[in-house]
């Protein structure tokens, strides 16, 4: 007996008449669609993340602002110094203050709107992808997994055929009833026919499926769109506001007059700063205490000549100015100025142990010891001859008289103890002006005992 060729399956890629049929896997078109909706969830998903990191970095900017703001909460030190009307340094602090504030409120309005505008849009979408995936799953999906039934049972007994078949052919024809090839063969082609039905079945639900899918990813992009241009709004929105309050407050800076705050400062202190239009002060009406004590009058005072002592004797007579004080001394200077130096005495001889010689024409000598420098200094000096020449005789007399009564008696002027307890600090006007020095004539002298001025 010939051997039949073992059974084949049959193709389903083409009809009777020749017509090209639908070849493709439905499984693989149904997990290709699932796999389409699990990308376009996990794009939803990184656009969630991203707005939600957005709206976090804007809280968290808000909460910056107000760290920044803390740094202006204090008043201005030394504030006084500052005018506190409008367009100054207070009004650019004030300012600062202002727009730092709106950027914080502005920083969380924002994250607001991400959280409350944006976010739910992005998260409506992600539910719709879910959805629209397990409808995927319970339509097109189960018609996949009966397919997939469909053709485990055919290939199962076509598989069930090939085996009978072979026995039939070893066996000499010796087959049961229930595994005949030929009851086989026709329920394989009932099985066949029902597994074409469910492919077709499940090819026009993923026809159905496909269409839907491109109306489905025009509203997923419409709505990706909608909330990108939504957060390009809020963004861009900030930024056009933050921009405007940092220009206004380079503007508030820029507008800040060059001399406003001089001439507020000025204006506070008027009474304390020197004002640059009053004139200037001077020793006219200077007084302090115990100016006009008696003791502090010179008896005579006056230019005359000494003769210089040792090698500076060749020299001859030198002129200076000279005072006897009522304290009993006589004092040299070098000139009567009292305000270009410190009029310090080059010489002091203490009158009450001088020998005074009589007048000699212009001239007469004291011998007395020189009490001007240090105490030590004093103590180590000798008694020495002093010759003096005036310019008149009776200068000479004058001024021989008025030596020798501190010489004949020891006896000093008391000071006032009233006016010496009344010492308080010197007074001027701020509108009086500096008073040069006036130097004396070469030939005056003047004498409060005689009250005469020789010539």
């Amino acid at each position: 007996m010939a051997t039949s060729p073992p059974p084949t399956r049959v193709a389903t890629t083409r009809t009777s008449s020749g017509e090209d049929t639908w070849d493709g896997d439905p499984s693989g078109a149904s997990g290709l669609l699932l796999e389409r909706l699990r990308a376009w969830k996990h794009m939803c998903g990184y656009l969630e993340n991203y707005v939600s990191a957005v709206a976090k970095d804007q809280h968290v900017r808000s909460k910056d602002q107000e760290k920044i703001l803390k740094t202006l909460s204090d008043p201005l030190k030394e504030a006084h110094h500052f005018d506190t009307a409008l367009g100054g340094i207070v009004g650019l602090i004030d300012n600062l203050r202002s727009n730092t504030n709106s950027q914080s409120m502005l920083y969380e309005e924002t994250s607001r709107n991400l959280t409350a505008q944006v976010l739910p849009v992005l998260e409506r979408l992600h539910v719709e992808i879910k959805n629209k995936k397990k409808e995927l799953a319970g339509g097109a999906g189960k018609g996949s997994k009966a397919v997939d039934q469909a053709r485990a049972t055919t290939q199962k007994h076509i598989e069930l055929l090939a085996h009978n078949a072979a026995a039939f052919d070893s066996s000499g024809g010796k087959v049961s009833a229930n595994h005949d090839p030929y009851v086989l063969r026709r329920g394989i082609l009932y099985r066949l026919n029902r597994q074409i039905l469910e492919e077709n079945n499940n090819r026009q639900d993923l026809i159905a499926v496909q269409a839907s899918f491109a109306q489905f990813e025009s509203h997923v992009v419409t709505t990706v769109q909608s909330a990108i241009n939504a957060y390009n709004q809020f963004m861009s929105g900030q930024s056009d506001r933050i921009k405007a309050m940092y220009g206004d407050i380079a503007s508030t800076a820029s507008n800040i007059p060059l001399d406003f705050e001089w001439n507020g400062f000025i204006s506070r202190n008027q009474q304390t700063l020197v004002n640059p239009n009053a004139p200037a002060k001077t020793m006219d009406g200077v007084t302090f205490p115990n100016e006009t004590h008696r003791a502090t009058k010179a008896l005579i005072e006056g230019s005359l000549e000494r003769k210089s002592r040792g090698m500076g004797a060749l020299k001859g007579y030198s002129s200076g100015y000279y005072a006897v004080s009522p304290a009993g001394y006589l004092h040299e200077y070098r000139d009567n100025d009292n305000y270009h130096k410190d009029p310090t005495p080059d010489l002091s001889l203490n009158l009450a142990d001088a020998i005074v010689g009589a007048t000699d024409g212009l001239k007469f000598t004291v011998k007395a010891k020189d009490s001007s420098g240090s105490k030590f200094g004093q103590k180590l000096a000798m008694t020495s001859d002093f010759q003096f020449k005036a310019h008149t005789h009776a200068d000479a007399e004058q001024w021989r008289s008025i030596i020798a009564s501190f010489a004949t008696s020891s006896n000093s002027i008391p000071t006032s103890p009233t006016e010496s307890r009344n010492v308080t600090p010197i007074t001027t006007r701020m509108e009086e002006s500096q008073q040069t020095g006036v130097t004396s004539g070469p030939t005056s002298a003047t004498s409060p005992l005689t009250g005469k001025v020789s010539t």
